[in-house]
């Protein structure tokens, strides 16, 4: 089945603004460029993805995204994750693809062979929209939909409740899927100290946000859920 993952990406100067008194804007800069990073790398090596569509206004972001199964889609608007998957989603169905997988570019622990077998799982089983949760259960860190213009996506807090009570009334079938190494991403500093920590209790994997880390750390920083800032 013909899948596209998309991954929007907001302008890595203004991202994370809420670790904003944990880490200064430099070091911020680099811990998200190394995180989008990870996830582009993650998603090349996924066998069931056969093009990814980077959705974004930030130039950086864009000359990162470069390779064959690669696609920059201007972002003119930066109205938010929702609206950024919608543009995908269009050049999903112009493009003739099947399905879709958005992912955000704040997930670097992202395992390929697991999601391998979760889009072969889904697959195999008619899932119309399969639903990945992030650690707390509330929100959504994957969203998988078939055919792509199934389902509107609805990103933001309380989005994992809201997608399933939408594919459900829509009457579509639809199932959560746990997939462990899509469940971090960064939007608190708590989340920066739960990456942090898996990241330092495993040798493999995220390799760029392995170094980020490393890097904030010899600068003094540790993520506890607060932490001082870090001068850029």
């Amino acid at each position: 089945m013909r899948t596209l993952a998309i991954v929007p990406i907001k302008s890595f100067d203004v991202a994370k603004q809420r670790l904003a008194d944990s880490l200064a804007a430099g070091s911020r800069r680099s811990l998200v460029q190394a995180m989008f990073s990870d996830v582009l790398g993650a998603l090349r090596r996924t066998e069931g993805v056969e093009r990814i569509a980077v959705v974004t206004a930030d130039v950086a972001a864009g000359s990162i995204a470069t390779g064959d199964g690669m696609v920059v889609l201007h972002d003119g608007v930066s109205a938010g994750q929702s609206a950024a998957t919608e543009i995908g989603i269009r050049y999903a169905i112009d493009q003739g693809f099947e399905r879709v997988l958005l992912v955000p570019g704040d997930t670097p622990l992202l395992n390929p062979p697991d999601l391998d077998e979760m889009l072969a799982r889904c697959e195999r089983d008619g899932i119309a929209v399969g639903i990945v949760p992030d650690r707390h259960g509330t929100g959504t860190n994957g969203l998988l939909i078939t055919p792509p213009d199934a389902f509107r996506p609805s990103f933001g807090e309380g989005s994992l409740e809201r997608h399933v009570a939408q594919a459900r009334e829509h009457g579509l079938v639809h199932r959560v899927e746990a997939l462990p190494s899509l469940e971090h991403d960064v939007d608190t500093p708590g989340d920066l100290a739960a990456l942090w920590d898996v990241v330092a209790g495993s040798r493999r994997g995220a390799q760029r946000t392995r170094g980020a880390l490393a890097q904030l750390g010899r600068a003094g920083a540790r993520a506890t859920g607060a932490g001082a800032a870090v001068e850029a």
